[in-house]
Formats: structure tokens, sequence, C-alpha cells
């Protein structure tokens, strides 16, 4: 049995694993999940109903893009899209924590205040492709509705909205520098970072109708970087930048995670640490309150959500696997991009992802 990925087209998460899963050609195949296939795989194994799912030729179930890299990548570590040395490979994570759990913010803001009737569409063409276009249409509602209902909970409100706006189209200025000048974001080829930012920038910003015009034209070469992430011409190829490079065009991609998203991971910390001491509970929920965050002059509140978290904690654990000249020259990056508060990092306890589920370890 060849493995499956189960994911959909406009899905942020399916759109990281299969760009990974293409480069490292990886002998699966894709299959929109139907409500069999939920019933009777997801569900069971997982508990809820959620995408990406990758269930092996030998029927075990992974879930959650990152788990499914990994095991990948130990299966078949050369070659790797985690760099070996200690300044790429630091970089690398952290951009994979800002693009899984930072850019959601502009994914879901264009998505569904730039996009909304044709995602609406969108989902009815992946859930049922056989049906007319008006039973897409409101199939694709139904399931859709669900997701709009995120929006306020990220921190997306009329508020908001242009400073999300400003922020991702400086980002989007500072990646079509960097792509202008190399393939992927430490030298010919892809990294986890480059993953981590996929999922965004492709599902949501590049696909999507209305956002993919704004990127083709404000961006083009992050556009021709997307391409290059889903259309993978030669798999398993390109080499990472010698001496342990870090091109100084990710620099202000860093510092831009460092100043808008590093102070709302340690406010989720010690959000946190309060509902460790007032909950013995193991497992983590979705989110422990509010967390406050912000952009330039404006500031709002978003989930402050755990997974987050453990995503920073793994690039804290790589530092603090680091010693002699290794962490020095991390320890140098952080300074230089503002991120001095990840070498002693509030983190209350440690986390555990195991069984689908998040718990304190």
């Amino acid at each position: 049995m060849t493995d499956i990925l189960y994911g959909s087209a406009p899905s942020l998460f399916s759109g990281k694993a299969r760009a990974y899963l293409d480069w490292k050609a990886v002998d699966y195949r894709e299959l929109t999940p139907d409500q069999k296939v939920r019933d009777s795989i997801i569900m069971p194994a997982v508990g809820r109903m959620v995408i990406p799912v990758m269930q092996l030729a030998d029927g075990a179930i992974l879930q959650d893009t990152t788990v499914i890299i990994d095991h990948y990548e130990a299966a078949s570590p050369s070659p790797s899209v985690y760099p070996q040395t200690p300044r790429q490979h630091l970089a690398a994570l952290l951009l994979e924590c800002y693009g899984d759990e930072w850019l959601v913010i502009p994914a879901m803001h264009y998505r569904w205040n730039y996009n909304e009737e044709w995602i609406f569409s969108e989902f009815g063409r992946s859930m049922a492709p056989d049906a007319t276009p008006e039973q897409q249409a409101a199939i694709g509602k139904s399931v859709g509705e669900r997701f709009r209902g995120f929006v306020p909970m990220l921190g997306i409100n009329e508020q908001t909205v242009p400073a999300i706006e400003a922020s991702y189209e400086a980002l989007l200025a500072d990646l079509d520098a960097h792509f202008s000048q190399h393939d992927f974001l430490f030298g010919s080829r892809p990294s986890i970072g480059d993953y981590g930012l996929i999922g965004p920038l492709y599902a949501h910003l590049y696909r999507d109708p209305a956002s993919g015009e704004i990127m083709q034209r404000l961006a083009p070469q992050v556009g021709r970087w997307v391409e290059r992430m889903v259309n993978v011409e030669t798999p398993r190829s390109g080499q990472f930048l010698a001496g342990d490079e870090v091109p100084q065009t990710v620099l202000p991609v860093l510092q831009r995670m460092m100043s808008e998203q590093l102070p709302n991971l340690v406010r989720i910390a010690e959000l946190m640490a309060e509902w460790g001491k007032a909950c013995t509970d193991r497992e983590l929920p979705r989110a422990v309150g509010m967390a406050e965050y912000a952009l330039g002059d404006v500031s709002s509140a978003r989930m402050a959500t755990p997974f987050s978290l453990w995503m920073v904690q793994r690039a804290t654990d790589y530092l603090a696997s680091l010693k002699g000249q290794d962490l020095a020259s991390c320890e140098a990056l952080l300074h230089e991009v503002g991120g001095a508060a990840l070498l002693d990092f509030p983190m209350p306890f440690r986390l555990k992802f195991e069984d689908h589920r998040l718990y304190r370890a």
C-alpha cells in the first residue's frame, strides 16, 4: 500500500506537507477525505477532523506537518531539509515557527476579507467535484463558515487590518529582495524554514486569486519561489550555502519575526504558566486565553496557543544543545536580529506532542 496524504488544495498545511513530500520524492498519493474517510480513519485515529493527515503503508497515522516531515527525514536522512550548521539550522527552525504560527494572520485576513466567495466555491469543488456550481458553493459555505469564525480570534479586526497589510507588504518586499538572489532561504536547497513559509504563502496568499494578484504585482520573485517550491523539478537536489552563511537578505525577515511574534510568544508563555498553576491536566487546551500582540503602533489580542510554544521549543532546544563557538555564533545571530529573549525564554514547562495531542512533559 502506498502512503496516502489526506489533504486538499485550499488547505494551508496540506500545501506545506505536499511541497515537502514532492521534494523528498516520497511515494505517496493525495486524497481529499470524504465522509467515509473522516469517520473510519481520521476521527478514530486523531479524535477530531483535521487535515493534513498521513496514512503510512502499514496503516499508522501521522498528524501535524512537522511530525510528517520529521518521519520522512528519519527514514531518509540525506539530503535533509535541516541544515547541519548551527546558524542556518537555528534560523530555519525559527522561520518554520514564524510561517506556521504567525503568517496565519495575513493568510486568514486575505482569504476571508478578499477571497471569501471564491474560497467558498473552492471548498465545495474540493469536497464535491461532481456537484453543480451552486451545490459546491453551498457545501463550501457550510464548511468555510467554521474557518471564517477563527478570524477575530486571530486578532484580525478593523483596527488591525491596516497594520496587518502594511506588515505583510513589507515582508513581501524583504522576501522579494532575497529571492532575487537565492532560490531558497539558505541556498539552492529548500530548508525546513522554506516549508514553514510555503504553507501560508502558497495555499492562501498565492493560490487565492485576489491575494495572488497582490503577490505577483508587489513581489514577483516571491511568486517564482512559490512555484519552485510547489512544482518540484529536481527532487532531493541543491545545497545549503557554504560557511554557515545566513544571507544578509534573510536578516530583515528574522528581525520582523522577533519584533512582531516573539513578544507574543513570551506573553503566551506567561499565560501558560498561569494555566499550569491553576490546572493539573497534562493535556494542553487549544488556547490559554488571549495574548496581546502589536504590529507597529497597533495593538490587539489573539488566541494564546500553546502549540506555538511547542514550535519555538524546537529552536530553544536546539540552542540548548550547542556549545562553544557554535553556541556563540547563534547567540550573536539572535542579538543581531533582536531575538535575545530566546536565550532565556520563559517556558514554564516542557511540551510534548504525542498521540496527536500536546501535553506537558
